[in-house]
C-alpha cells in the first residue's frame, strides 16, 4: 500500500504532536489500536483477533472533466490519500449523532470526553491510555445526569434511540447496500438525511452518499478552488457540486474533506 497522507478526520483520532492514535472497533468482541506517524502505520490488537481494518486509498481521476479543472488542480497536492473505513456501524452512527449541528472541533471534544468517561480503556506503551466509544449496551445504562456531566445532554435521546435500534437491527443493517442503509437509518428518531449519509459514508466509504452540501465541503472547496464561483447556500452548492464532480462525486467529496482535515503525512 502506498499513500501520501492518512486522514484523521474521525474524532477518535488523538495526537501527542508526533504520533496519531485511534482505537478502531470492529465488532462487540474486537478492537484494534492504530498508531501512525510520518514514517509508518502500526496496528495492535487490543481485544479479539483477526486482521486489522482496511485502509482504503483515494486518488484523483487521471483527467478531470472541464467543470472540475480548478478543483482538480487544487486537490492534486494531496496525492494518494488513505482513510480507515469504519468497520463498526454503531460507531459510525454514534459519531454522526455527536457531529450533528455543532462544529467539528467541538464534536471531537465531546466524542473524546464521552469515550474517556464510559468507553473501554486501552493501555498505551507510554503508560497513558485511550478509550473507545462506549458500546450500545453501555450507552443504555447511562443516566440523564451522566450524559449531562460530559456535555451530551442534547445528544442523549438520539444516542439512546440509536443504541436500542442498533441492538435490534444492526446485524441485518450491516449487510445492506449503502444506498439502502441510508434510508433504513432514517427510521431512527433523531436521524435525518445528514446523519444517515455521514454515517454510511464513514462505514462503507461510498462518499457519494455523504451530505456533500454541508459546511465542511463548502468551506474546503472554496479554499481548494478559490477561483471557482461556489454558491453559498447548501442546496445551490449541492446542485453545483454534482455538476462539477460528475461521475467522480464520491472521490472529489472525500478528497475535499481530506484537504481540510488533520493529516499524517508521508506514511
Amino acid at each position: 500500500m502506498s499513500i501520501d497522507i492518512l486522514m484523521t478526520d474521525h474524532p477518535a483520532w488523538r495526537s501527542d504532536g508526533t504520533v496519531f492514535r485511534r482505537p478502531v472497533q470492529v465488532d462487540a468482541h474486537t478492537t484494534w489500536l492504530v498508531e501512525a506517524d510520518d514514517r509508518e502505520i502500526n496496528w495492535t490488537v487490543h481485544r479479539g483477533a483477526g486482521v486489522p481494518p482496511t485502509i482504503d486509498v483515494f486518488a484523483l481521476p487521471s483527467a478531470a472533466p472541464m467543470p472540475a479543472a480548478s478543483l482538480h488542480t487544487g486537490l492534486s497536492t494531496l496525492g494518494q490519500v488513505g482513510r480507515i473505513s469504519n468497520p463498526s456501524l454503531w460507531d459510525a452512527l454514534a459519531t454522526a449523532i455527536v457531529r450533528q449541528v455543532i462544529r467539528a472541533r467541538q464534536a471531537r471534544k465531546l466524542y473524546q470526553e464521552f469515550c474517556d468517561r464510559f468507553g473501554d480503556r486501552i493501555a498505551l506503551s507510554d503508560q497513558s491510555d485511550i478509550h473507545s466509544f462506549p458500546t450500545p449496551e453501555r450507552v443504555l445504562t447511562l443516566s440523564d445526569a451522566e450524559f449531562t456531566a460530559c456535555g451530551m445532554a442534547f445528544k442523549r435521546r438520539s444516542l439512546r434511540c440509536a443504541a436500542e435500534t442498533y441492538l435490534a437491527h444492526g446485524r441485518t443493517w450491516s449487510e445492506l447496500a449503502p444506498s439502502v442503509l441510508v434510508k433504513e437509518l432514517q427510521t431512527i428518531p433523531g436521524i435525518g438525511p445528514w446523519s444517515a449519509g455521514a454515517a454510511v459514508a464513514d462505514f462503507s466509504h461510498d462518499w457519494s452518499l455523504y451530505p456533500y452540501g454541508d459546511l465542511a465541503v463548502r468551506t474546503w472547496a472554496s479554499q481548494a478552488a478559490p477561483d471557482h464561483t461556489w454558491p453559498g447556500d447548501e442546496a445551490s452548492f449541492a446542485r453545483t457540486w454534482r455538476q462539477v464532480t460528475g461521475e467522480h462525486l464520491g472521490t472529489y467529496t472525500l478528497l475535499t474533506l481530506a484537504f481540510g482535515c488533520r493529516q499524517v503525512g508521508a506514511v
